[in-house]
């Protein structure tokens, strides 16, 4: 399982990025922008943090998002 810290690699927050998509994706959402923020691991802080960018949706995804978050939680 990918390294989920602050620290990990960018491979490892690539496979961070490839999960999300896909747990968005059993629950019918797509966030077009959802991508690596290749400018976080230009700082100059050692080692570099990786950061994921979610990017923006529409209403209609925000709400999906918020009704499977809530229907998740719920279950637990």
């Amino acid at each position: 399982m990918p390294d989920h810290s602050p620290t990990a690699s960018a491979y490892d927050v690539t496979l961070c990025v490839e999960e999300l998509r896909a747990a968005l994706a059993l629950h019918g959402i797509t966030l077009p922008s959802l991508r690596v923020d290749l400018p976080s691991f230009a700082g100059t802080h050692t080692p570099p943090a990786g950061l994921i960018a979610l990017g923006n949706c529409n209403t209609a995804t925000a709400q999906a998002l918020a009704t499977a978050l809530r229907k998740t939680a719920a279950e637990q």
